[in-house]
């Protein structure tokens, strides 16, 4: 059943790309912004990444809360705040982020607030015009001309960056680029093996070239991916199309001097390639799993190789990143020309695009698409 907002004043309508029902194609729809209450923010969105995650909404894959106002890789102009907001105010040029840090939660005290157990979002809520609740895609809904998030989803970055390339930064860029430097710890002179070559495992190379691994394997089935992924730092390629477990394992193992990659990471998030990762890594060496699995996947191993092997078994949750600490710093690099953001997009589009875009995604003909408002 639908649920209706019970609302007081709107300050605007905007247009929006709404799931509406499971499976269905977008749409856009006419969006309902409240004025920001305490701790909120209603942000002019300049441009937002189409990323798969998106699809996992439209096709039910996260949660049923239909309808859903989708869109979360975004950077825009703060347009007003609410009470209580110190941290950014009206013409702050922003990337959005859905891990805002709550700053008191025992992850939080502990000095560890990428981990933050308590992140928040807007309260109040974005509706269709009859009043239907949004469910925003990650707390953010940024598929909008503008929408509204806790105050805390704001990182303030230099303007001189292209919004369209700062965007990324919410999400697939940095979850890639984190799993190789925050997660992985990716160090000089290390070997690393990244499984899939999409958008995030890209970032992942990248990541591993930041941080000054010497050996950097880039697998893929689709030898555009790992042509991109060359151009952007990998040193070695492996087309593993026709390649099974044993050939892979072999494939990374005769390229690391027999031994295997001190860190391995699975950007794609299969029990599959996560074998492939754990059995390609050196002894004590570490496997980082930031492709997302889906809930019916398991996977079933001998527990004598996990004791037997050593080593770091990790998880990944958004690149393990401090938003106000990393988007500042990597649009720094990217302005220095040390971090090419702008490779990432493929292609700008409008927001009655991004149906087609989904497609062009599935069908690996692109890192990103990006609506541009």
């Amino acid at each position: 059943m639908a649920r209706l907002a019970s609302v007081g004043r709107m300050s605007q309508t905007v247009r929006g790309v709404v799931a509406l029902s499971k499976g269905a194609p977008v749409t856009i729809e006419q969006i309902m912004i409240p004025d920001p209450g305490p701790g909120e923010a209603v942000v002019q969105v300049q441009a937002c990444g189409v990323c798969h995650t998106d699809l996992h909404y439209r096709e039910g894959g996260i949660n049923d809360e239909f309808p859903f106002l989708l869109g979360h890789e975004a950077a825009g102009i703060v347009e007003s705040v609410g009470e209580g907001v110190t941290d950014v105010q009206p013409g702050d040029f922003v990337v959005l982020n859905w891990r805002a840090v709550c700053g008191s939660c025992r992850a939080c005290l502990r000095g560890r607030p990428w981990y933050c157990f308590n992140t928040h979002n807007a309260k109040q809520k974005m509706t269709l015009a009859d009043g239907t609740e949004l469910s925003p895609a990650l707390g953010i809904g940024a598929f909008a001309e503008k929408t509204l998030v806790a105050a805390g989803q704001c990182t303030k970055v230099d303007p001189a960056a292209k919004a369209e390339v700062a965007g990324l930064l919410g999400c697939g860029v940095m979850a890639g680029l984190g799993a190789a430097v925050n997660t992985g710890n990716v160090g000089r002179g290390d070997s690393v093996a990244v499984i899939g070559c999409g958008g995030v495992g890209t970032a992942a190379v990248v990541g591993a070239r930041l941080a000054g691994a010497a050996r950097i394997i880039a697998l893929d089935i689709d030898q555009r991916k790992l042509d991109v992924a060359q151009e952007l730092g990998a040193t070695h390629t492996i087309n593993s199309k026709d390649l099974d477990h044993d050939g892979v394992v072999a494939a990374v193992q005769e390229l690391t001097g027999g031994f295997g990659a001190d860190v391995v990471i699975d950007a794609v998030g299969r029990p599959e390639t996560w074998k492939q990762a754990f059995y390609a890594r050196d002894l004590a060496g570490t496997v980082v799993l930031v492709g997302v699995p889906t809930p019916e996947m398991t996977l079933e191993m001998p527990l004598l190789d996990f004791f037997g092997r050593g080593g770091s078994l990790k998880s990944s949750w958004y690149g393990d990143c401090l938003p106000s600490r990393d988007f500042p710093m990597l649009i720094d690099l990217h302005l220095q020309g040390r971090l090419p953001l702008d490779r990432f997009v493929s292609e700008t589009i409008a927001l009655g695009e991004v149906e087609a875009a989904f497609a062009k995604m599935h069908h690996g003909d692109v890192l990103r698409s990006v609506v541009v408002f």
